[in-house]
């Protein structure tokens, strides 16, 4: 196969778990191309194919290469102008941008001081060092003090999800009536989520719940296919 995505794991290969990685998967899927996944742990990132980036996802078509998540959206849908649109035009694609934006600054900022020692906890032991090595030189402190109280911060994080949440209580997908890009930059957040830990962040029956639950059926259910992080301990 021709096409191939490189994505973030952690000591369980088959367990993807980079919310940007996922924006990338369910571009392809959208588009209903056919794509080899190969999975990359954090400290050989650098060597993929000979130093051609430094960052997850990367995307070899052919013999083009793209990495960024939104940049292989955009390429996608210049390059498959026939199959289904990610954006829905221009506005469209601005719009994504925004909703990109939002999720940055809303969901992850966020989910480390939820998750953050639940991704250390499943990576193997070299690229543990490296992660702890690494973000708590950008938190400034050690990472078990960045979850330390994540109880009392649930509902401010809940509440923080309220202009996702108004959307989606009025149609079933950022997109309207079937999902676009936006839509898999938010889901990507709360796969990352779903993927690494276990801890309970959406209440059940919560709008937003119900819509990532409609977004992991989409695709005969690709976003299923790695079990969450409550079923497979």
């Amino acid at each position: 196969m021709s096409r191939k995505l490189y994505e973030l794991v952690g000591r369980d290969a088959d367990r993807p778990f980079s919310p940007h990685c996922w924006k990338a998967r369910l571009a392809l899927k959208h588009k209903g191309l056919d794509f080899e996944t190969v999975p990359v742990p954090f400290t050989e990132i650098p060597r993929i194919e000979g130093g051609a980036s430094k960052i997850v996802p990367l995307l070899k078509d052919g013999e083009r290469m793209v990495a960024d998540s939104f940049l292989i959206a955009e390429y996608l849908e210049e390059a498959y102008p026939d199959a289904p649109t990610l954006f829905g035009g221009e506005g469209g694609r601005r719009l994504a941008r925004f909703v990109e934006a939002w999720s940055t600054a809303t969901i992850h900022a966020a989910l480390p001081g939820f998750v953050i020692m639940d991704i250390h906890d499943i990576l193997a032991e070299t690229d543990q060092a490296y992660f702890r090595q690494s973000r708590e030189a950008r938190m400034g402190r050690a990472l078990e003090a960045v979850v330390e109280g994540r109880e009392a911060r649930v509902e401010g994080f809940v509440k923080s999800l309220a202009p996702l949440r108004r959307m989606i209580e009025a149609q079933p997908f950022l997109g309207g009536e079937s999902p676009l890009f936006a839509d898999y930059i938010v889901f990507g957040a709360f796969q990352w989520l779903r993927v690494v830990s276990a801890f309970p962040l959406l209440p059940a029956g919560d709008p937003v719940a119900v819509w990532f639950e409609r977004c992991l059926d989409l695709y005969e259910g690709h976003g299923r296919a790695v079990p969450a992080a409550a079923d497979a301990a």
